[in-house]
């Protein structure tokens, strides 16, 4: 069984995909990872996220760089937000995804273009969602714990501009698959949502059988 779980920044879409693949006993891959790998590696070499030929010369990179804390911070996030939007960049990871997609078994893969591009044919496909003001809180409060001192106001611009880098590139834009099932998480607990991400996987195999 194969489940694409697509959404924007903060919405809950990662929480979701770890416990659904725990749930399911499925291997889970966070496809953002690897995009935020190629920016670490690009910025490690102090070159330019905004350079489509700079984000190509640093796709190659060990599984193990995967596990690096480091992927999470913000100015990591913000660079692959960019590298991202590179059709070539997208085109040198696409395979990695598609193999850990189709591995025996099924897996759980998470991102923005999962429905769409990577697993078009996935047996249970989720858009996660919530409103930008929403998702900002949630990643003001991680941004907090993590201590640095930045101010709401700030994550939400950057929350919105993301959005819009991820929903208008021209290469596998963020977008609801027309079959997929809306999950909006805006005023769910972590616990409701991944009941609700459940009973909808249910819901689908049920149609399928």
């Amino acid at each position: 069984m194969i489940i694409a779980v697509d959404g924007p920044a903060a919405s809950g879409k990662g929480t979701i995909a770890r416990a659904l693949a725990r749930h399911y006993h499925l291997p889970h891959l966070d496809t953002g990872l690897l995009y935020r790998a190629v920016a670490f590696n690009l910025l490690q070499h102090e070159l330019d996220p905004t350079i489509e030929a700079d984000g190509v010369a640093s796709c190659g990179f060990d599984e193990e760089l995967l596990a690096n804390p480091a992927l999470r911070d913000d100015a990591v996030g913000k660079a692959a937000s960019i590298v991202s939007a590179h059709p070539l960049v997208r085109a040198a990871l696409i395979q990695r995804q598609k193999r850990f997609a189709q591995q025996p078994g099924g897996a759980v893969l998470d991102g923005r273009d999962i429905g769409t591009v990577i697993a078009p044919d996935a047996d249970v496909k989720l858009f996660v969602r919530a409103t930008p003001n929403i998702r900002a809180q949630r990643r003001h409060a991680e941004l907090r714990a993590q201590g640095m001192n930045v101010s709401l106001d700030r994550v939400l611009a950057d929350i919105r501009a993301r959005d819009l880098r991820d929903s208008s590139r021209a290469t596998a834009p963020l977008a609801m698959a027309p079959d997929a099932s809306l999950l909006d998480t805006s005023f769910l607990s972590i616990e409701a949502a991944v009941k609700r991400a459940v009973e909808i996987v249910e819901a689908r195999r049920r149609i399928s059988a």
